[in-house]
Parts: structure tokens; C-alpha cells; sequence
């Protein structure tokens, strides 16, 4: 198995050759695709608190870059364009999400389950029993029984347990999860060429938000794994695991951690090619019409150069909808008025 065939995130829900396990859900549901647009927003809009304004305009998307994997289809470069919106500084919070239940009393895919996949050298110690099955292709991830975003690596510890873990992302949260939150929120997922046109902070074909090497002067920028991958994380960027969503320096849009900590949620649908056939419009393209996986942007602490270089700019990945993980979160855009 090459590297670009490694699960980045735990595998799938459904049956599939990566020996995760299988789990039914409602197919209708799977395929629910976010609103095609929110009701626009002006700078004095509730939703609009913490969300940076893009003017949009047209911008090179993608790379030619040989560093990546051929098979997620980050080239060729092309000219893409995305009109206004606002998108979100953060990635959606703990304390964000658990607001959202509170309030609405919704019960997450990995909840529904019973389960959903945390790192191996994560998982608490007094919940090893509750293990049920390691991830062949990719054996640091394991299903273990009561993880959700409330009990990240575990059900014996919570978020609640450290109000220090209420600023980190949320995870264990699955495409259907983010698109209820951000329906709930008045928002939307946004559009894959949204979110690399926002990572990217106005420069053109950087390989990081910052410039195109890793950790210029030995500085660390963002939170990836440092070490030897899976066995030792040295947490040299201060981090072994999450970190708060407002750790390290911002994009030159003002958007943090666009680059590692987790990945994020998008709303189109994944191919490797779909944006080099004739039915791709680079007019605020919005991906394939259907598909089996949702696109994920930006990289996660998991991420290492050794197997899953992945934390770059162009680089893609993808899951199930209703796959979740202790390294998968999502943030938020909303339509701007014009």
C-alpha cells in the first residue's frame, strides 16, 4: 500500500478495504448536501462575529508541486474564482459545539454508533477495554467504544473535565455532524476552492500560509507531529495533541491554524479529476454532483511528513460523511451582502 492510499483519518465507517467496520446509516441522509447558499451578511450581523470578510476574485488553485500524491489530485494549477463571503477565524470549538447541543439536543453520527476512531497512543488508559477493533492499513487508529466529541479519547475523561479543552476544536464530528451545526449557526460548509482561496491569504502557490518551508529558522507555525510517526510526537510546537484553535500566528486573511491542528470539513464531494474534465466550471466551482467521500482541508497534529504530507496548502483529502475522528473538525462560512 502506498502512502496516498494510508487512511489519513481513521478509515471509513462503511466496508471497505482498510478493515474498519461497518456501520449502517440512512443513505439519504449521507448524501445531504449543505444549502447552496446562506442568506447573505453584512458586518453587522450576529454571524459575522469572529469571520473575516473576503472580497473573492480569481486566484491559482492547486499545485504542480511533485511533493504531493498523485492520486488526490492536487494539480494541475488552474485560475478558479469564488465570490464574497465571510469565513470563519477559528475552527468551531468545543464550547461552540457544545452550545449547539444545548440548545438543539442533537446527537452526533459517533454518538448514534456508539463509537468512532481515536489515535492510538491517545486513548485513555482506563478505556483500553472498551477497544473494538484496530484499522489494518493504518494500525495507530483504533474504534474504541463511547469516543465522541464529548469523550474525545475516551468516555472516562470529558471536555468538561478541563475548560482549557473548551477552546481546542472540536472533533469526532462527521461531515453530517458540521453541516447541522452550521445550519443550526445560519452558516454553511464551504466550498473547497473557498477554503484553499481563504487558506491562502491573498499569495499565490505558497506550499504554507507563511512561505514554502515548514519551520523557517526552526520556528514552528503550526501544530503537525514532530518525531518518529506513530510511534514518539516530541510535541516540539508545544503541542502533543489539539491545540487551542487560536494558537500560533494567523493567515495574512486573519484565519488560524488553516495548516494542521485538524482537519477541515468541506462541502464538496471528492475526485481526483473531476476539475480536469469538461463539466468543471472554475466559476465558484462547488465539485462533482455525488460521490462516496466529502473533501477534508488543511492537514492535523497527525500529520508527518513521513507518510501523510498532507499539511500543505494544496494538499487534499477525504472521508465518508459519516465518518468521525479525534482529528477532524470543521469551520464555518457565510454568503456576503453585496
Amino acid at each position: 500500500m502506498t502512502d496516498s492510499e494510508r487512511p489519513c483519518c481513521g478509515g471509513r465507517r462503511s466496508v471497505s478495504d482498510d478493515g474498519a467496520s461497518a456501520r449502517s446509516s440512512d443513505a439519504a441522509d449521507a448524501a445531504r448536501a449543505p444549502p447552496a447558499a446562506t442568506t447573505p451578511a453584512t458586518a453587522d450581523d450576529d454571524r459575522t462575529d469572529s469571520m473575516v470578510r473576503l472580497d473573492g476574485g480569481t486566484f491559482r488553485m492547486g499545485t504542480d508541486s511533485d511533493v504531493g500524491f498523485p492520486q488526490d489530485g492536487e494539480g494541475p494549477v488552474r485560475d478558479v474564482t469564488v465570490d464574497p463571503f465571510y469565513v470563519d477565524r477559528f475552527a468551531v470549538t468545543n464550547a461552540d459545539f457544545l452550545a449547539f447541543v444545548r440548545e438543539t439536543g442533537y446527537t452526533t453520527d459517533a454518538e448514534r454508533f456508539g463509537w468512532s476512531f481515536v489515535f492510538e497512543n491517545f486513548r485513555n488508559d482506563a478505556d483500553r477495554g472498551r477497544t473494538l477493533q484496530h484499522v489494518d492499513a493504518a494500525p495507530w487508529w483504533v474504534a474504541v467504544e463511547g469516543a465522541s466529541w464529548l469523550h474525545p479519547n475516551g468516555p472516562s475523561e470529558s471536555v468538561l473535565d478541563d475548560r482549557e479543552l473548551l477552546k481546542h476544536p472540536v472533533t469526532h464530528v462527521s461531515w453530517r455532524d458540521a453541516v447541522a451545526y452550521a445550519d443550526w449557526a445560519g452558516k454553511r460548509l464551504p466550498t473547497e476552492a473557498e477554503w484553499e482561496y481563504a487558506a491562502r491569504g491573498g499569495h499565490e502557490q505558497r506550499r504554507f500560509p507563511w512561505g514554502n518551508e515548514l519551520t523557517p529558522d526552526g520556528e514552528h507555525r503550526c501544530n503537525v507531529w514532530q518525531g518518529e510517526f506513530p510511534e514518539h510526537n516530541t510535541g516540539e510546537d508545544g503541542y502533543v495533541q489539539t491545540s487551542p484553535v487560536y494558537a500560533f500566528e494567523p493567515n495574512d486573511y486573519g484565519l488560524y491554524n488553516v495548516a494542521g491542528n485538524v482537519w477541515e470539513w468541506c462541502a464538496d464531494w471528492f475526485s481526483p479529476d473531476y476539475h480536469t474534465t469538461s463539466a468543471y466550471d472554475p466559476d465558484n466551482p462547488t465539485g462533482p454532483v455525488e460521490g462516496t467521500d466529502r473533501v477534508m482541508r488543511g492537514g492535523s497534529h497527525l500529520c508527518h511528513r513521513s507518510w501523510c504530507n498532507r499539511y500543505r496548502l494544496a494538499a487534499r483529502s477525504k472521508n465518508t460523511p459519516d465518518s468521525s475522528t479525534g482529528n477532524i473538525g470543521f469551520r464555518c462560512v457565510v454568503d456576503a451582502a453585496d
